[in-house]
């Protein structure tokens, strides 16, 4: 089954949610199972798989399977997303406050 591509939708409605960033900020130490992960989340082992799956979808994390264990990393790309999106909104919004300010420094005459 090929990956979505990450697209900025996808990676906010990933990041939207209180657990699956604290599986982030732990993934952000290395790779983890499922069930190593549930433990200090205070959700059932079948919520952080849910939690996963939405991670992966988003394209911020990438699993393996090796046996009867899926292994979860972070995927560099899905934050890359998020990024260029946020990147590109600066920029037009630093575009209309420097018009802004120049409005407003204008004398009221003119």
């Amino acid at each position: 089954m090929p990956r979505p591509k990450p697209t900025p939708p996808r990676v906010f409605h990933a990041l939207g949610d209180d657990t699956r960033r604290a599986i982030l900020e732990r993934l952000t130490r290395g790779p983890s199972s499922a069930s190593q992960l549930a433990p200090a989340l205070a959700v059932t082992l079948a919520a952080v798989v849910q939690h996963l799956n939405v991670l992966e979808q988003s394209g911020l994390i990438r699993s393996e399977k090796s046996g009867r264990t899926r292994t979860c990393r972070l995927h560099p790309a899905g934050f890359e997303a998020a990024e260029h999106w946020i990147a590109s909104r600066r920029s037009a919004w630093e575009d209309r406050f420097d018009r802004l300010g120049e409005l407003l420094a204008r004398p009221e005459d003119a």
